[in-house]
């Protein structure tokens, strides 16, 4: 029997894995499937419509108009997110919405007593949450439980020098978006789950 030459080994090393390349091409592609705990049917990469996504703060300014009077605030929660609706007699004022490290009463700076992940400021200029004899416009409180997914309780933060706060407390920091309601007289603050 004759040895092979060097160069029948050199061609069958190259041929070797080239069988198999062509062996595994033969074989058609390989899809990956979603595990059971995340079925690809429900997962998605867009938000659903109306989800908020932005973290950022806001800060609209409306100077020389009359101080508008909060006469409720509400809330209710949505499918990806929670919302918070601040009724008002006027017209919207300016308004901010800021994180901060815990809600405090507006005056004293007195840090309230309520615990979550994430607290979102909500002040609203020029307004007021009482009416000129100096009773409450808005009942209860100071601090409202939701009972809801992120959005956890709601805090009267104040009402002083045309100034009105409502802290928001989260369960944990998530996308909001801010929309006025104009003609009827709200101010809405969506917070994702």
């Amino acid at each position: 029997m004759r040895s092979p030459s060097p160069r029948a080994g050199r061609s069958a090393r190259v041929l070797a894995p080239l069988a198999c390349l062509a062996l595994l091409t033969a074989c058609g592609q390989v899809t990956q499937t979603a595990l059971p705990e995340q079925p690809a049917a429900t997962r998605t990469d867009r938000p659903e419509p109306g989800t908020p996504t932005s973290t950022a703060e806001v800060d609209v300014r409306r100077d020389g108009i009359e101080p508008a009077i909060v006469t409720a605030v509400r809330f209710a929660g949505h499918d990806t997110y929670d919302r918070l609706t601040i009724d008002l007699k006027g017209k919207v004022p300016g308004y901010s919405v800021q994180w901060v490290d815990e809600l405090a009463e507006d005056g004293s700076g007195k840090p309230v007593d309520v615990h979550g992940g994430a607290y979102l400021q909500v002040t609203l200029f020029p307004a007021n949450a009482h009416d000129e004899s100096g009773r409450l416009t808005w009942d209860g409180g100071p601090v409202f439980r939701t009972g809801l997914r992120n959005l956890t309780d709601v805090v009267r933060t104040g009402d002083f020098e045309s100034r009105v706060g409502i802290g928001l407390v989260l369960a944990r920091k998530a996308a909001f978006q801010v929309k006025e309601q104009g003609d009827a007289g709200r101010l809405i603050i969506d917070v994702a789950h």
